[in-house]
């Protein structure tokens, strides 16, 4: 979606025009002369409907009188004290949903805050943009027929994409800029929800791996570890997962050097499973074609390292993604096996479909003794338990730094991917000891996310770490103001929020 900001004072005499109006405020000044040169049809159409500016609520006044546009949108923007920076981007996304429902490819949105909103009149007007251009996302790779918004044969609007938005703004040079900053992370969302979106035939480890590669464009040190290197260097855990797959495992390493020299990293892990069928253990066949998606913590990282480089974070920051499949076969590992990780600790394997904390052991091992971050996150659709716990609208937050789970919290409630923390503890540890190997890499069925959160704590010794369980956030995502998409991309908001607050500090 191409976007534009123009002068406010400047409306358009052609088109569709879209306008945000809050719960019980009035026209601004602009519709007011507008609805003065229809002679007074804009404000009759809002009484007709009761449109009070409700949240969720639209007026569509299609060519309206004595006007040259071809329509006119309000859309409800819901209390005024509701309207922060997210709530901002949720009205944009709906603005968007609304030309999308009418199959509206070009616009004009007018982005003067309502009064009351205490947001800056171009943070306000680039938020409804970024709203907008993420609600604008379709995955149609694999249609016939793309919804590309485009004018099909007989001039027919063959789709739902928005082509063009033009954002009318009180300062269009100071919203163009900001946008060009923000406009970065809007794209790495999409990246990551194009991953998500992905067939496991299409996307298995070394094609993932490929994707990731195509980033140093944007300035990321890349570095994939092939199988030969994962056996030399001793990721023992993780090349057991891989091994009944036809597809050999890697591990893919971003880095991005903007802060100071020397200064430690922060370090995103992924846990990059690009299609998981529960190995010898095998998952029942309902539903499992939605294992595509066991690898929204690596798209999540991903995504999040590309915002960091398109707009140039003053950070040190890594990314470190295992990716593997995880298949039945002849080679398979099988329940019961002993495997040695990358730390040297031992884990026997009592469950096949419990692979992704194998992954993330050796790569939280390598991430720690090769880079010695500052911090550590991981991001990992590790159990189903935790969508028993908090269901879609909350992630699962483990960490051993409380000061480093508020920071997540905190900008987790700002970007809208919220994360609520739960327990650990020695009596949870104690489930996933094992009488013949260091650790057994299940716990029963009581706290299946907790003992999961445990056995990863195992690999990270002092370094300050947050786990975040993404199972159920990261793929099969409610539809949203923002977001309609099987992929949300989620993660990427929160990890980026995270790094601008401590770039600030």
């Amino acid at each position: 979606m191409k976007i534009t900001f123009s002068d406010s004072g400047e409306m358009p005499r052609e088109g569709c025009l879209v306008a945000a109006i809050a719960k019980g405020g009035e026209l601004p000044a602009v519709l007011r002369e507008l609805d003065e040169r229809s002679a007074g049809q804009i404000s009759r159409a809002m009484k007709a409907a009761s449109f009070d500016g409700t949240k969720g609520s639209v007026v569509d006044i299609p060519a309206p009188h004595g006007l040259e546009l071809d329509r006119l949108l309000l859309v409800g923007a819901g209390e005024a004290d509701d309207l922060d920076a997210w709530g901002a981007e949720c009205l944009g996304g709906r603005m968007a949903g609304a030309l999308m429902e009418r199959k509206e490819t070009k616009a004009s949105v007018l982005a003067l805050p309502p009064e009351g909103v205490e947001l800056p009149a171009t943070e306000w007007a680039v938020r409804i943009a970024s709203g907008m251009a993420l609600r604008n996302y379709v995955f149609d790779r694999y249609k016939s027929e793309k919804k590309d918004g485009k004018d099909g044969e007989n001039g027919k609007r063959n789709g739902k994409r928005i082509s063009d938005v033009t954002v009318l703004v009180e300062d269009p040079r100071s919203a163009e800029e900001a946008w060009q900053e923000r406009a970065g992370l809007v794209e790495a969302v999409h990246m990551a929800r194009d991953l998500v979106n992905e067939p496991g035939n299409v996307l298995y480890p070394a094609e993932f791996a490929r994707r990731v590669k195509e980033l140093e464009k944007l300035g990321l040190e890349v570095e994939i570890l092939d199988e030969k290197e994962l056996e030399k260097l001793g990721f023992g855990a993780l090349l057991a997962v891989g091994q009944g797959s036809a597809n050999a495992p890697c591990v893919a390493v971003m880095k991005w050097n903007g802060g100071k020299e020397g200064e430690p990293p922060v370090a995103f892990i992924g846990k990059g499973v690009t299609f998981d069928s529960g190995g010898i253990s095998i998952k029942p066949s309902q539903g499992m074609e939605d294992m595509k998606g066991d690898m929204g913590g690596a798209a999540a990282v991903t995504g999040a390292m590309r915002a960091l480089a398109a707009r140039k974070a003053k950070i040190n920051a890594v990314g470190v993604i295992g990716l593997v499949e995880n298949m039945p076969d002849g080679r398979a590992q099988r329940p019961g096996d002993v495997v040695k990780s990358l730390s040297g600790r031992t884990i026997a394997v009592l469950n096949t479909d419990a692979e992704g904390r194998l992954v993330l052991a050796d790569c939280l091992t390598y991430a720690r003794d090769t880079f010695k971050p500052a911090l550590m996150i991981d991001l990992a659709t590790l159990t189903g338990a935790i969508l028993i716990a908090l269901g879609k609208e909350y992630a699962g937050l483990f960490s051993n730094d409380d000061d480093l789970a508020a920071a997540l919290s905190e900008a987790g409630g700002r970007a809208g991917e919220k994360v609520w923390r739960l327990p650990l503890g020695k009596a949870y540890d104690k489930l996933i000891d094992h009488d013949v190997a260091d650790m057994k890499n299940i716990g029963g069925r009581n706290a299946g996310s907790i003992t999961a959160a445990q056995f990863l704590k195992r690999f990270v010794e002092d370094t300050p770490w947050a786990h975040i369980d993404v199972a159920g956030t990261a793929m099969a995502a409610e539809k949203s103001d923002i977001n309609t998409s099987w992929g949300p991309g989620w993660g990427v908001r929160l990890l980026d929020a995270f790094v601008r607050d401590r770039e600030e500090d």
